[in-house]
């Protein structure tokens, strides 16, 4: 008797999919649409539970340094052998998701967005190692893993990022930003709305604005920007 596969019924994760044996549909011709149609910042707004954060997660393990390139063993990107050749495992990658930021008052909501620069932050702690950065890098990165994080570090956190990856590496930086209207619709119906609306729109601005680190962004959500 032929074992059956398993469903993957409520994972996101790419990589736990694919190693785990789980069912996946393939959506890996997207990464071939993207590359073939990018522009700076590319905008995909679907309705829920219509894989926007699955289809993230398999950004992230194709164009990240260091990835799995076995994940894609068997699926329709990998018979395109030049794309891969230039983009599978060349960047450094970003990744955020916003849809946790649901709180009743800003104050907490604004907490939750400093965890998810922290916790983005951290994957990258050896940048404090890297002999690419002075010390006046290190310190700004520093203030990136501080619970206690000022306006002014919070709004410009993520291009900070971006600056410091580009610096190590000497290679612009991939950016996502999974589900970035989650808090704007929670701040609307709390009653709080402008002022999660600075955040967001200052930090997006900032990441994805002039932005010379930037190789390109995708950000997903419900919503038109």
């Amino acid at each position: 008797m032929t074992e059956l596969k398993k469903l993957p019924i409520g994972i996101e994760d790419f990589e736990k999919i694919r190693q785990e044996d789980f069912y996946y549909v393939d959506k890996t011709r997207l990464i071939e649409q993207l590359l073939a149609q990018w522009g700076e910042v590319n905008l995909f707004t679907r309705p829920r539970r219509f894989g926007k954060s699955l289809n993230m997660s398999m950004f992230q393990c194709f164009f990240e340094i260091s990835c799995d390139k076995s994940l894609f063993d068997g699926l329709r990107i990998a018979e395109e052998s030049t794309l891969c050749e230039t983009y599978m495992g060349k960047f450094p990658v970003i990744s955020i998701s916003l849809k946790g930021i649901d709180a009743a008052d800003y104050e907490t909501a604004r907490n939750l967005m400093v965890k998810v620069v922290n916790e983005e932050a951290r994957r990258f702690q050896f940048l404090t190692e890297s002999s690419r950065l002075t010390d006046t890098d290190k310190m700004l990165f520093g203030q990136l893993l501080q619970k206690e994080m000022d306006d002014e570090t919070l709004f410009c956190s993520l291009r900070e990022l971006t600056e410091l990856l580009r610096k190590h590496y000497e290679k612009q930086v991939i950016v996502l930003i999974d589900e970035y209207d989650v808090p704007m619709a929670k701040a609307g119906a709390k009653a709080y709305y402008n002022e999660m609306l600075d955040v967001i729109g200052t930090m997006m601005s900032q990441v994805l604005k002039d932005n010379a680190s930037l190789k390109f962004s995708v950000i997903t959500g419900c919503l038109r920007i």
